[in-house]
């Protein structure tokens, strides 16, 4: 296949792509069910027919989005760790991997107890 070919092929994937995006859209408004009309009290607030009481404002702990960061931070490690693990008994692999893999986790945990030392991971 020639340099240009390849654009080609490229160009016509995004085509068709394309195509298939838009009669998959225009399909679904040939083929939809008449829209059926909204009933009186659809766009309040409740749809139980009760009126709202009281004011709109809630307080949201912040410690569940600390919690929420520490294991996202712990899932990123994971996607580290568990490649590393899988490559780590190849030739070429030995000392300075496991030196780089300790560093990065040691880097975490000093984070970690770093957290746990100023009270963050305790529920009050």
């Amino acid at each position: 296949m020639t340099y240009l070919g390849s654009y080609a092929t490229l160009g016509l994937l995004l085509v068709v792509g394309a195509a298939a995006f838009v009669g998959a859209f225009a399909l679904n408004r040939v083929l939809r069910p008449a829209r059926p009309a909204e009933p009186a009290g659809k766009r309040t607030p409740y749809e139980c027919g009760l009126d709202p009481v009281g004011g709109d404002w809630a307080q949201t702990q912040i410690r569940y989005y600390l919690y929420a960061y520490l294991y996202v931070l712990f899932a990123v490690e994971s996607v580290f760790l568990f490649p590393w693990a899988v490559v780590f008994d190849r030739p070429g692999f030995g000392g300075p991997a496991v030196a780089e893999m300790g560093l990065f986790v040691g880097i975490l945990a000093l984070g970690l107890a770093y957290a746990w030392r100023r009270g963050a991971l305790r529920w009050q």
